[in-house]
């Protein structure tokens, strides 16, 4: 329990500190501009949580079950990233305030995402070879950042997956029948797949970096 408490520790400390941000500017400024941050670092957590209990199911209907459920919200941790797309000059609050509340807040997106993703890999590595692993985590990364693309350009949501899913598949089929027509789609999609591919394994070496240094 003591180990456990102490592993998510640094997620509750950072997270606190985004909130902190975002309290002092409400009452600094008097606006919920960015209180959208809030449900955006839920969704984050989501699928967190669900890799934190894939591997306590002895039913393997019930983990690959998990597996869809973490994947289906897995692009939910790396849409905030996106959220720059609201920095501005606002007024009563300076734009490095903003610039700081929006990156704490990214920061923390991208943390749960790939400590989940890692949850995720380990997971795999029990059952399937190493190429195999980079290839779905490669996979995961494309299907995330197309699904980032659906959220930010289209506004789609993972639950229309269940709450629209005819015009969810004439969106998806369109754009992988006809590429050429949205390059914005490809375009975006190839991008982040490239930079969060990257990020994930750079991200990975530190542990080694660090060890080599000491």
């Amino acid at each position: 329990m003591i180990k456990k408490y102490s592993v998510h520790l640094p997620f509750f400390i950072s997270i606190s500190f985004t909130g902190l941000l975002l309290v002092l500017r409400i009452f600094y400024s008097g606006s919920l501009t960015y209180l959208f941050l809030v449900w955006n670092l839920f969704l984050a957590w989501i699928p967190l949580i669900i890799s934190s209990y894939i591997n306590q199911s002895q039913n393997k209907y019930l983990q690959w079950l998990s597996l869809t459920g973490w994947l289906l919200f897995f692009p939910n941790s790396l849409y905030i990233i996106t959220d720059l797309v609201h920095l501005r000059e606002r007024q009563n609050v300076p734009l490095w305030f903003d610039c700081i509340l929006l990156i704490s807040s990214i920061l923390n997106g991208m943390m749960m995402a790939y400590a989940s993703l890692n949850k995720i890999e380990n997971y795999l590595r029990l059952k399937l070879p190493r190429w195999k692993c980079n290839a779905i985590l490669f996979i995961c990364f494309f299907l995330s950042s197309f699904g980032i693309y659906l959220g930010r350009f289209l506004r789609l949501n993972s639950w229309d997956v269940f709450t629209n899913p005819s015009h969810l598949s004439s969106v998806i089929t369109h754009r992988f029948m006809f590429p050429f027509v949205h390059p914005t789609t490809w375009g975006l999609t190839i991008i982040l797949t490239i930079f969060f591919n990257v990020f994930y394994f750079s991200i990975k070496t530190i542990p080694a970096l660090i060890t080599k240094t000491e």
